[in-house]
């Protein structure tokens, strides 16, 4: 099985915020595992979202509890048939955060605005305009509920882990 991490950041230029606040370069950072099939109209088939919680990065998906049960041979989410895509959320990881530099001048974010960009990293990033799956833990869940009624159709399936879709 091609286990290969692949690593990439792709930057959304004049991003607004809901705040009105804007940043000239939002940068997401993220890892895929497999590759894009795509039919004959060029759509990707086999993509799989996975969103990790608060503090959390793609990376955390990466260890033995989690990938050596889902991204192997014969496995649920086998990387040879399936392209694993694993951002790190806007304020995580490698991408773009205000501890990047900014600090309290970076502007107000909330989930529609997480949402917003992996959206983006999606479609203009990676190409990716449909998702088998859409699959997060804690946070990631609370995005995949917001993925489900802010794009409903892009998704074949939503598996949110770990929260309820409610206000907290």
């Amino acid at each position: 099985a091609d286990l290969a991490v692949r690593e990439g950041d792709h930057v959304v230029r004049d991003f607004r915020f809901a705040s009105g606040e804007t940043l000239p370069e939002v940068r997401l950072h993220y890892r895929t595992l497999g590759a894009p099939v795509r039919d004959a109209g060029g759509i990707v088939r086999n993509a799989v979202l996975v969103l990790h919680g608060t503090g959390g990065t793609g990376a955390q998906f990466l260890g033995p509890q989690f990938a050596g049960e889902l991204f192997g041979p014969g496995q649920p989410l086998d990387v040879t048939t399936h392209y694993v895509i694993l951002p790190d959320g806007v304020g995580h990881g490698g991408s773009s955060k205000p501890s990047g530099g900014l600090r309290q001048r970076f502007p107000k974010y909330a989930y529609a605005e997480m949402v917003a960009l992996q959206h983006r990293l999606l479609t203009e990033g990676l190409g990716v305009m449909h998702l088998q799956l859409l699959m997060g833990t804690s946070m990631g869940c609370m995005h995949g509920w917001m993925w489900g009624y802010t794009h409903p159709t892009f998704m074949d399936a939503l598996v949110p882990l770990a929260c309820a879709p409610t206000a907290i």
